[in-house]
């Protein structure tokens, strides 16, 4: 669904599609998204119009990495795609290839970390649908530009721009 009520989404709601992706969902610390070898190779982050947040799984919670509202440059390194600039919150989901890379090698490793991105993308796109919300997955952006934009480290790379709200 690529449009949105003009509503903003709950930080419960937010919340839980950060969990949905990422959290940790036992005492070992494993995740709702399978990884090869649980060496976890994905940040996500939110950018909502209070800020941009990068989420912390070991806590579930969300750490301000600015108070900007980075939904407008999202927008246009996204080739202007409307459901961007029109979601409540545009969640990004991020590699960094160099978790695995010692263990599965470059080749697998960048492999795995995409499976990883398809899987916890899906698991966000779920649970969105649970809570009635509306999103839509994004592969079609700038990577330097949203890397720019959001002030990534070098070594993660953009891999998907989800941006959810509630539906019209």
């Amino acid at each position: 669904m690529r449009e949105f009520a003009d509503k903003p989404v709950t930080e419960k709601q937010i919340g839980q599609l950060l969990w949905a992706a990422q959290g940790i969902t036992d005492a070992q610390g494993l995740r709702t998204a399978p990884s090869a070898g649980a060496l976890y190779a994905l940040e996500i982050y939110v950018a909502t119009a209070n800020g941009f947040y990068r989420y912390i799984p070991e806590s579930h919670r969300m750490e301000r990495q600015s108070v900007e509202d980075l939904r407008q440059a999202l927008y246009r390194a996204a080739s202007e795609q409307e459901s961007v600039l029109g979601a409540a919150a545009v969640i990004v989901i991020a590699a960094i290839y160099g978790r695995l890379a010692e263990k599965y090698g470059k080749e697998r490793s960048t492999r795995y970390a995409h499976l990883e991105a398809g899987h916890a993308a899906q698991n966000l796109l779920l649970q969105a649908t649970a809570l009635g919300l509306a999103s839509v997955p994004i592969g079609a952006f700038r990577d330097d530009q949203v890397q720019a934009t959001l002030s990534l480290p070098l070594e993660q790379a953009p891999l998907y721009l989800i941006p959810v709200g509630v539906s019209t």
